[in-house]
């Protein structure tokens, strides 16, 4: 039993620490600029992925560079991100979060319809493209860690590109929201009328905080599509999005460190509740009756929703965000 559960707990660390990681990390960072900092709601953040990753590996498909493919993919992130603030953001918060689920599933379905398919691939999305990415890698073949956490060279390269992109980004973050654009973004949360009131034009400040956070979602994007040398359409659905609210939540809206730390603990709990049960499935802990190898996957998230469930009624916070940021909308 000991080797099952070191052997979990193996699969867990590296879940935490992989590219899947990392990617919700950023993504999670991008949200919380919009939520956490500016009280945007945003229930369609998977557009934003989707966009970079496929503007991204459009232009290298058509003969460009990479490294020229992958501002293409932020400034894409940018122009949604006022295209979709500009018919909404001057109205309240429910119409940017109905626009924004419904375009994010209207991106999806646009880039899988025969129509694109020249362009995006259809169904079957682009392959390939990041060859340019991974010719420049600096680890030679072979795995790479420690015990049981290991990766290869590939895995390794990504994470290492992924984990150095979440700190930048978590600085650049921290730094603005120290900044007076930050305090603007802090006031339009607490109280926008107010903010208006003191002479600053909100919607501006909505639109440039939507397109920041807009594009630090498509840097998450890129590099999922790295790691996998693949833009397929069906990865992007709308579920996507509410796991990285969960990663969010868990770590802790208005903060910097909660969003890596909620990422990092989403990851792990998700894949140490998987291989508990798969576990307890094979060596016949747990009986066929009670729960079968094919429900593992349905009921990992039941749990993880579990515990947010529970986390919300002890520390609705989250693990490092401050009371006083959820006791905003109370006032």
């Amino acid at each position: 039993m000991i080797d099952v559960l070191l052997k979990v707990f193996a699969d867990s660390a590296r879940a935490a620490i992989g590219v899947q990681a990392a990617a919700y990390a950023l993504a999670a960072i991008g949200l919380n600029v919009h939520f956490g900092f500016t009280g945007l709601i945003n229930f369609g953040h998977i557009a934003f992925l989707a966009v970079g990753a496929y503007t991204t590996a459009i232009v290298v498909d058509l003969g460009f560079s990479l490294w020229l493919a992958i501002p293409a993919g932020l400034l894409g992130a940018v122009i949604l991100g006022m295209l979709l603030g500009i018919p909404t953001l001057r109205l309240r918060a429910d119409y940017l979060a109905i626009t924004t689920i419904a375009v994010g599933e209207i991106i999806r379905v646009m880039v899988r319809s025969s129509a694109m398919e020249g362009l995006t691939g259809g169904v079957f999305g682009l392959q390939g493209f990041a060859d340019e990415f991974f010719d420049v890698n600096p680890f030679s073949r072979g795995n790479y860690g420690v015990w049981d956490i290991t990766f290869n060279e590939r895995s390794m390269w990504v994470m290492t590109v992924g984990w150095a992109l979440v700190v930048l980004t978590a600085l650049l973050v921290h730094a603005l929201m120290r900044a007076p654009f930050g305090r603007v973004l802090k006031a339009i949360r607490e109280d926008e009328d107010a903010a208006r009131a003191l002479g600053k034009n909100v919607f501006a400040f909505k639109i440039r905080s939507l397109c920041l956070g807009g594009a630090i979602g498509a840097l998450a994007g890129i590099l999922l599509a790295f790691e996998a040398q693949a833009v397929v359409p069906d990865r992007y659905l709308p579920q996507t999005t509410f796991f990285i609210w969960t990663a969010m939540i868990l770590g802790g809206t208005g903060s910097i460190k909660g969003p890596i730390a909620g990422a990092i603990i989403f990851w792990f709990v998700v894949a140490s509740t998987e291989g508990l049960l798969r576990a307890g499935i094979t060596h016949g802990w747990i009986p066929d009756w009670l729960l079968s190898s094919q429900e593992v996957a349905a009921v990992r998230f039941m749990l993880v929703g579990a515990i947010l469930m529970a986390l919300m009624v002890w520390r609705p916070q989250g693990l490092f965000g401050k009371r006083e940021e959820v006791l905003i909308g109370a006032r």
